[in-house]
């Protein structure tokens, strides 16, 4: 196994843990929203607040997530009609695509949100938190999905890949 492989393969655990880690604090949130109202018949209000928080992490974050492993949603009947040096050509184009949309939106645009809403001294309503720290996944989630991107190039290129 070589050191962009195991570090791949670290990247992913540790981010199926923190994704666990994040929906299991979700799912718990919820319930006790749910016990709060309906058994002690009153209702706290940070709870929606954090489980929206928490739904954006986790989506974002799995966003990244899947597309290290090569999973996300794609159509891919042209695709299957190319040749295999075509496959390969088109696979780069579309990391390369992705590593650019990552870079662009996420990335830099992230880093903008984050810095204008911390700047701004923006705060939650309720959790009275700094919304910057919850924007703060999509700068992280792009820097990740660019990693991906460079690592899935370097296997197309090295023929380590069944495409």
């Amino acid at each position: 196994m070589s050191k962009s492989e195991l570090i791949f393969n670290k990247t992913n655990l540790f981010l199926e843990r923190v994704l666990v880690v994040i929906f299991a604090l979700l799912v718990l949130d919820v319930l006790f929203q749910v016990f709060s109202r309906y058994i002690l018949g009153t209702s706290f209000t940070w709870t929606e607040e954090f489980a929206r928080f928490s739904l954006i992490w986790l989506t974002i974050l799995g966003a990244a997530y899947l597309n290290g492993k090569r999973e996300h949603l794609s159509m891919d009947f042209l695709y299957q009609k190319f040749s295999l040096a075509n496959k390969r050509k088109a696979s780069i184009l579309i990391e390369v695509l992705i590593f650019l949309f990552a870079f662009i939106v996420m990335v830099i645009g992230g880093f903008n949100l984050v810095y204008t809403t911390l700047h701004l001294e923006q705060l939650s309503g309720t959790l009275r938190i700094p919304l910057g720290y919850v924007y703060a996944i999509m700068p992280i989630s792009g820097l990740l999905i660019m990693c991906y991107s460079v690592y899935h190039i370097s296997i197309i290129y090295s023929n380590k890949t069944n495409i």
